[in-house]
């Protein structure tokens, strides 16, 4: 009895030496598993990325040969044999009906258009509320009429303004018009061509620029011509005439041509410029009788259409029947 219990003890420690030998053996394998898969499954993973990317270049090169294949197809489809949509029978009826659509609106228009002309007078217009009252322009075209009288080069463009507007009053022009009655209207018959009366230019006298040429700018005593805007069928009622007042303390002498500053009746009514193509409205020549005093001081003058209804003082058109203009004169 006391020679086997040696060997028997000796036996479990070696099983379990093998057991744990296994477990540990088990493990590695187990903890070899796990890295394997892991490996296996990013190599999957990558694999299907490249897959996607590849996939995702296919549909992008796709949409984009679709889309130009879109465009062209758009523009003309070889199939169907359409241009931009259409066919040609529809492009054809859609012309057609757009042709007549718009021949029709253009026709309405022609039509509308001829039967307003058909109310109008080409001759007088048809509403001159706007302008009842004439208002007042000068000539030399200025508001400030500045220049030195001894230098001709300052006041050469006043003169050849005045030079170009007498031109259609010369005498040899005028003669061709009717001897109209002073102080009476020139009232005509419906007529194609109205008479018009003569205003001569030597009715200005000192400032016609024919005995001086200059106006009187050389002398320092200009000239400025008045004429009143032409109004068809206007009448003015009373003994119309311009005057001109001096903006300052003392009176400035004045000169009018013709006298008193007459616009004579005879020169009125206006009929137009296709009935009266040759008609001239009637001149005031103011000549302002500057002294040494008055010279390089700025002068300030106001002309006035007086002696009549015509209205003067309007303060919302300062032009309607009067005109306000500066001279000076440098020695």
């Amino acid at each position: 009895m006391s020679t086997s219990s040696p060997v028997q003890n000796h036996e479990p420690a070696e099983e379990t030496k093998r057991e744990e030998v296994m477990k540990e053996e088990e493990k590695e394998a187990k903890s070899e598993e796990p890295t394997e898969e892991r490996s296996e499954q990013k190599e999957q993973k990558e694999e299907k990325n490249d897959q996607g990317k590849k996939e995702k270049k296919k549909e992008k090169i796709m949409k984009e040969e679709d889309l130009q294949g879109s465009w062209k197809d758009f523009f003309y489809n070889s199939r169907t044999g359409e241009l931009l949509g259409r066919t040609a029978s529809s492009w054809g009826l859609i012309l057609l009906f757009y042709l007549i659509f718009y021949g029709f609106l253009a026709g309405m228009f022609c039509l509308t258009i001829w039967v307003m002309l058909q109310t109008l007078d080409e001759n007088v217009p048809r509403h001159q509320d706007r302008v009842a009252d004439p208002g007042l322009v000068i000539r030399p075209h200025a508001t400030e009429i500045i220049y030195n009288r001894t230098d001709p080069i300052n006041y050469q463009q006043y003169i050849q303004q005045l030079h170009d507007l007498l031109q259609q009053y010369n005498d040899s022009i005028q003669e061709r018009n009717d001897l109209c009655l002073v102080g009476e209207y020139t009232d005509q018959d419906q007529g194609s061509i109205k008479k018009v009366c003569q205003f001569k230019r030597s009715i200005l006298r000192q400032c016609s620029g024919l005995p001086d040429t200059s106006f009187g700018y050389a002398e320092g005593k200009p000239c400025i011509i008045v004429k009143m805007n032409r109004v068809i069928g206007l009448k003015p009622e009373g003994d119309p005439y311009i005057n001109c007042t001096a903006k300052r303390d003392s009176p400035l002498q004045m000169q009018y041509f013709p006298p008193e500053g007459r616009l004579d009746k005879m020169f009125f009514p206006y009929y137009g410029k296709k009935l009266q193509p040759d008609y001239v409205q009637p001149l005031v020549a103011v000549k302002l009788l500057l002294t040494k005093d008055d010279y390089n001081i700025e002068q300030t003058v106001e002309c006035k259409v007086e002696g009549s209804h015509l209205r003067n003082n309007d303060e919302r058109d300062k032009y309607m029947g009067r005109v306000t203009f500066r001279v000076k004169v440098l020695q």
